[in-house]
């Protein structure tokens, strides 16, 4: 186990950041003018790479992947197509930054929603490079295994029976070769929309964390709540006593 770490929050740049779930520095949607952005790495159609204009974490590289044109749509709307473009060129960014070899470990995420920790409503995803903490040396095996929903011959999708933070995780795994990519695509969208629309109490906000661990991609989807106490204060996870429901419900609506 890596001697544990702390990054830095930047509060002096944080308190210019604009917010839009709690209407701090916010007149209209940075992302939609997209004249008005600066420091752009990629574009592909409604995709665009960028630095992050507001870099609040010392000793990382901070870029923001902007999914769509406007705050009209989200990742619960996507077509199947749309969200395989999406998740090739975030994947690519974010392996060729790990591939670089300029950082200790390279992260890359989805905040959805007011309980997700984003500041915005509009789609988009981030990539940072770290330059002291490896994620990694803090991962387990276990936290990617659970109950089966869904397996093929390249994709694994299952509900953590061992979650790294508690109550609802799902994992979408492939080898790291990326044959699979879309089919792990696919799959996300069908956990998103599950979530969104059949979550078994309503869900406005949700993570996505990408992982190359062990020469696999697994991408763990989790719904966001108010956190637990006993999490917070004592790092005692939770699971749900209605697990196997979660499942049946999962394969039955997406996986038949």
């Amino acid at each position: 186990m890596e001697e544990e770490k702390y990054l830095v929050f930047l509060n002096d740049i944080n308190k210019d950041k604009p917010n839009e779930f709690q209407k701090i520095n916010i007149k209209e949607c940075p992302f939609c003018n997209r004249d008005k952005l600066t420091d752009i790495i990629d574009e592909k159609g409604p995709f665009m790479l960028l630095k992050n204009k507001y870099p609040t974490i010392k000793d990382t590289c901070q870029l923001v992947i902007i999914e769509t044109y406007t705050c009209e749509n989200d990742m619960g709307e996507y077509s199947e197509e749309y969200m395989e473009d999406l998740i090739r060129f975030g994947v690519k960014h974010w392996l060729r930054m790990e591939g670089s070899g300029e950082y200790k470990s390279v992260i890359f995420y989805k905040n959805h929603g007011p309980r997700s920790g984003g500041s915005l409503k509009h789609p988009h995803m981030q990539i940072v490079g770290i330059d002291d903490i490896d994620y990694k040396s803090r991962i387990k095996d276990e936290y990617f295994n659970g109950i089966e929903i869904h397996k093929s011959d390249n994709c694994l999708v299952n509900l953590s029976h061992t979650p790294f933070n508690g109550f609802t995780e799902f994992n979408i795994i492939i080898d790291d070769d990326l044959n699979a990519l879309s089919e792990l695509s696919v799959n996300l969208r069908k956990i998103v929309h599950y979530l969104l629309n059949n979550y078994f109490v309503k869900c406005d906000s949700f993570n996505i964390f990408f992982y190359h661990f062990k020469e696999k991609i697994i991408c763990k989807v989790m719904p966001r709540f108010t956190s637990s106490p006993l999490l917070l204060g004592y790092g005692i996870r939770q699971i749900s006593s209605c697990e196997e429901e979660i499942v049946d419900k999962v394969k039955s609506l997406y996986f038949q």
